[in-house]
């Protein structure tokens, strides 16, 4: 198989996939090395493809309509609820940012789009690993959602607000 059909493939098995694809996953199904994937990942976003890195593998944006940021404080504990507001109303929680009076801006994506991708990123800094970004910010923070609609995300900031989560900016 030659690259060029390897990488439309790549595409392929990450565009139809439900979940994120791992490069692992990738590397032997293609019987190449992991580097190779790399580049081959680099290569298809250089032809304009939203391929996007998680921490679970690779996805592909589906570019929602509307996206919003919302400034947010809440403890370790409440990730998960936040989240959960997030998603059951038709958001993706793209990354989370804060911005740190001697660093500057720091961002780190996320795209969680299930209840499940946001107990996997609760249980994993639960485990003490690491730190959230807020925690830096005395639980400020800021979350770039993106959704269907503006009403998709109006809807989502009213319930942060009514939870408590949500900081007027």
């Amino acid at each position: 198989m030659n690259a060029e059909t390897r990488r439309r493939e790549i595409l392929s098995l990450i565009a139809n996939s439900d979940a994120p694809v791992p490069a692992n996953v990738l590397k032997d199904r293609f019987d190449v090395s992991r580097q190779i994937i790399v580049g081959d990942i680099a290569i298809l976003r250089a032809n304009g493809y939203d391929v996007i890195a998680t921490n679970r593998g690779y996805v592909i944006s589906a570019g929602p309509l509307a996206s919003r940021v919302y400034k947010c404080r809440h403890t370790l504990d409440d990730i998960v609820p936040e989240a959960n507001i997030v998603i059951g109303r038709g958001g993706c929680i793209q990354d989370v940012y804060v911005n740190h009076r001697v660093y500057g801006k720091i961002t780190a994506r996320l795209e969680l789009k299930t209840k499940t991708d946001a107990e996997e990123l609760y249980r994993s800094l639960r485990s003490g690993a690491s730190k959230p970004l807020m925690s830096v910010t005395d639980g400020y923070h800021y979350h770039t959602v993106l959704a269907e609609s503006e009403d998709v995300l109006d809807g989502i900031e009213a319930a942060l607000r009514d939870a408590g989560y949500l900081i007027e900016i």
